[in-house]
């Protein structure tokens, strides 16, 4: 098992295949399991070198002091830092949900080293707007940051049983379209191992610490200058807004929604994911822009 080791942190990481680096993370509450696990790490590993990183507060990662560097910046840079340890020169990221929120922060102020950028179902501000189901009252900013807290801490404490039963039951705007779909109960084994490889305290802390900035970062998602993918599902709520900001503000960016998918697109459709991320890398690779 690969380990880099820096400062307080002990970050873990897989490397198959061989030809261009890919460097991969992942959203809340997953690891890189998230493309591994689906397939689509062996389908992009027959063209390319894919290194899949797990994220501070998530997997098998290990913070053992403080700071913990549970905020965007630090995990942007955590992308930098892996490629360096590795000897790599220019390379691809491949994120999603709040790793994509990390990897277009890094990539607005390093984006000469990035040989392109893949962002799925994901934002540039740490603070999406959550949607509101039918019935319910808008919450003011002050309430919705307590139930998220409340959520938080109720992570660090939570058995994993007791929390499937919780997300099954109540599976909100990110897990909804996976529990409406036809092969849920393949999909939930996936989601239940992010859980079973992680340290809830750790989790919880991340939670807390990482979503503060409400900033979609107009002027810096202008500065990012190498070919970008902002793919989604059709039905992720909470991110379609955001990706249409990131499409419409990077300068060379293509946009993709996957008809009938949620936000956990690599699990609910992943040969439909890989297919749009080989297409686009082929794209950058034959004429250096995201679209022909």
């Amino acid at each position: 098992m690969p380990w880099f080791e820096r400062g307080y942190i002990r970050l873990y990481y897989e490397d198959v295949g061989k030809g261009e680096p890919i460097i991969t993370n992942h959203g809340l509450m997953e690891d890189g399991g998230y493309w591994s696990e689906t397939g689509i790490t062996a389908t992009l590993s027959e063209h390319y070198r894919v290194i899949s990183m797990d994220m501070r507060g998530h997997g098998r990662t290990v913070v053992n002091g403080q700071p913990y560097g549970f905020d965007v910046g630090t995990m942007g840079n955590d992308f930098g830092a892996l490629a360096d340890f590795l000897g790599l020169d220019r390379f691809h990221i491949l994120s999603h949900a709040t790793g994509g929120m990390a990897a277009v922060r890094y990539a607005m102020t390093a984006s000469k080293r990035l040989l392109s950028l893949i962002l799925t179902d994901t934002g540039s501000a740490t603070v999406p707007d959550m949607p509101v189901p039918a019935g319910q009252a808008v919450l003011d900013p002050e309430a919705q940051r307590e139930a998220f807290i409340m959520g938080a801490e109720a992570r660090k404490v939570t058995s994993v049983e007791d929390w499937m039963t919780y997300v099954k039951a109540n599976p909100g705007p990110f897990l909804f379209k996976m529990a409406e779909h036809p092969d849920s109960e393949r999909m939930w084994p996936i989601y239940e191992g992010f859980l079973r490889r992680s340290d809830p305290v750790a989790a919880g802390n991340f939670m807390l610490s990482f979503y503060t900035d409400p900033d979609p970062m107009i002027e810096g998602l202008r500065q990012i200058a190498c070919p970008t993918l902002v793919l989604l599902g059709e039905f992720d709520l909470v991110f379609l807004g955001p990706s249409e900001i990131l499409a419409r503000e990077i300068p060379d960016a293509r946009l993709v929604i996957l008809n009938g998918v949620g936000h956990m697109t690599a699990i609910e459709d992943p040969e439909r994911t890989a297919e749009e991320i080989l297409d686009f890398l082929k794209t950058v690779s034959e004429t250096g822009k995201s679209r022909t």
